[in-house]
C-alpha cells in the first residue's frame, strides 16, 4: 500500500498550527533561530503528544527580522553555534514534555543553501551528527542535502514540496521568481497524487523529475492553507494513499570522493531570498 507523509513548518506564529496538526503526520517546529521560544516549541510539542504527529526541529539562519529568508554572510562557525543553540532548546523543551524530536530540517535560506553546496551541506550535517547520531534530516530530495546526510550517516527522510516550483535541475524556484509558489490548489494536489503514485515531480519548464521522496510538505504560512492541507489529505487518502510518517533510510556513510576544489570553509555569499 501506498503511503505518504504530510508535515508542515510550526510554531512560526502563523496561528494555524491547531489546525495544521490535526491534518499532518510530521511537524517541524521553529526553535528560536527564524522564529520561535521555548514556550511556542512547549505548545506544539505538547499538542503533536496528543495527536500522535512525529515532532521535529526546524533551525536555521538567527534572523527574525527577515524570517530566515535570505543568506547571511558570517563564519561557519558562527552559523553552526546558531544551529547548536537553536538544538540544544529544542532537545531541552522536548526532554521537559517527554517528547521525542525524531529529525531535523532546515529552514529558508539554510536549506536552499545546503540545497545547492555540498561542502556547506555536510558541515552543518556533520555538527548534528556530533550531537546526535540518531538525528534523522528531513532533506529535500535530489538535493545536495541528501548527498551529505548519507555522507556523514545520518538516518534520511527524502521530502518534496507541494505548493513550490522546481527547477530542471530538481531545487527549489527562488521565492523571487514569478511562479515559485503555486497557488492553485487543483494543481497542488495533482502534484501530490502523481509524486505518490508515480514518484515524480514536474519542473517549472516542463521537465519530469524523478523524486523518492516519501513525506510532503504543506507549507503553513501561505494563505488558505489549513484549507489545502485538508484538500490534500482528503484527496490522498481517497486515492489509496495512506498518510503516515516516513521511515528514516539507515545506510553505511558514502565516501563522497570530493575533489580539493570542493573542500575547506566555504564562504557564505549573499544571494536572492530562498
Amino acid at each position: 500500500m501506498t503511503s505518504i507523509d504530510l508535515n508542515a513548518d510550526l510554531g512560526e506564529g502563523m496561528g494555524s498550527d491547531e489546525d495544521l496538526l490535526a491534518i499532518v503526520s510530521s511537524a517541524s517546529i521553529a526553535c528560536g533561530g527564524h522564529a520561535g521560544d521555548a514556550a511556542t516549541i512547549r505548545r506544539v510539542l505538547k499538542i503533536c503528544a496528543a495527536r500522535g504527529v512525529r515532532a521535529g526541529a526546524h533551525p536555521g539562519y538567527a534572523d527574525r527580522k527577515r524570517f530566515g529568508r535570505f543568506r547571511l554572510v558570517l563564519p561557519l562557525d558562527d552559523l553552526l553555534a546558531q544551529l547548536r543553540s537553536q538544538l540544544l532548546l529544542a532537545r531541552h523543551v522536548a526532554d521537559e514534555v517527554g517528547v521525542p524530536l525524531e529529525f531535523v530540517k532546515l529552514h529558508g535560506a539554510l536549506a536552499n543553501q545546503t540545497a545547492e553546496e555540498l561542502a556547506l551541506a555536510v558541515g552543518v550535517f556533520a555538527s548534528i551528527q556530533a550531537m546526535d547520531p540518531k538525528m534523522a534530516v528531513l532533506a529535500l530530495d535530489n538535493s545536495q542535502q541528501v548527498r551529505a546526510a548519507r555522507a556523514v550517516g545520518l538516518p534520511l527522510i527524502r521530502e518534496a514540496y507541494a505548493d513550490r516550483a522546481y527547477t530542471p535541475d530538481g531545487l527549489l524556484v527562488p521565492r523571487n521568481v514569478e511562479g515559485a509558489v503555486i497557488e492553485d490548489a487543483d494543481a497542488v494536489i495533482e502534484r501530490c497524487l502523481r509524486l505518490a503514485h508515480r514518484h515524480e515531480i514536474v519542473a517549472i519548464d516542463g521537465t519530469v523529475l524523478r523524486s523518492e521522496a516519501r513525506s510532503i510538505c504543506l507549507h503553513g504560512d501561505t494563505p488558505g492553507a489549513v484549507g489545502l492541507a485538508r484538500e490534500i489529505r482528503d484527496a490522498l487518502e481517497g486515492d489509496g494513499v495512506t498518510i503516515a510518517p516516513a521511515a528514516p533510510e539507515v545506510d553505511e556513510p558514502w565516501d563522497l570522493r570530493m575533489g580539493e576544489d570542493e573542500i575547506g570553509d566555504m564562504p557564505l555569499s549573499p544571494k536572492d531570498p530562498g
